[in-house]
């Protein structure tokens, strides 16, 4: 079956980087291809919020509180979707989840943490 496994959390500095990874496992690159791939996140006492999206064509939906900061990419030949974040804030404290739909079948991940502090 498919599985999303994320990677790449961990504490930074504010105004610092990160890089969360989705590598997708069960599935080839052709059918990944065809996925619309998001993240979403969950802050401390929050609801799950959408942050990213990126469709099979690489259209790409942006939260506003990330835009221009944070960049959803992917790399269908490894199966893997990326978030770059950069200028992180507290406020982006949260755990990171990934997504991949089609049609009516969707899997996440078990989500990775982010911590933004100083």
């Amino acid at each position: 079956q498919v599985q999303l496994v994320e990677s790449g959390g961990g504490l930074v500095q504010p105004g610092g980087s990160l890089r969360l990874s989705c590598e997708a496992s069960g599935i080839t690159g052709i059918t990944f291809r065809f996925y619309h791939m998001g993240w979403y996140r969950q802050g401390p006492g929050k609801q799950r919020e959408l942050v990213a999206t990126m469709d099979s064509s690489g259209n790409t939906n942006y939260t506003d509180s990330v835009k221009g900061r944070f960049t959803i990419s992917r790399d269908n030949g490894k199966n893997t979707a990326y978030l770059q974040m950069n200028t992180l804030k507290p406020e982006d404290t949260a755990v990171y989840y990934c997504s991949a739909a089609w049609y009516s079948n969707t899997y996440w991940g078990q989500g990775t943490q982010v911590t933004v502090s100083s």
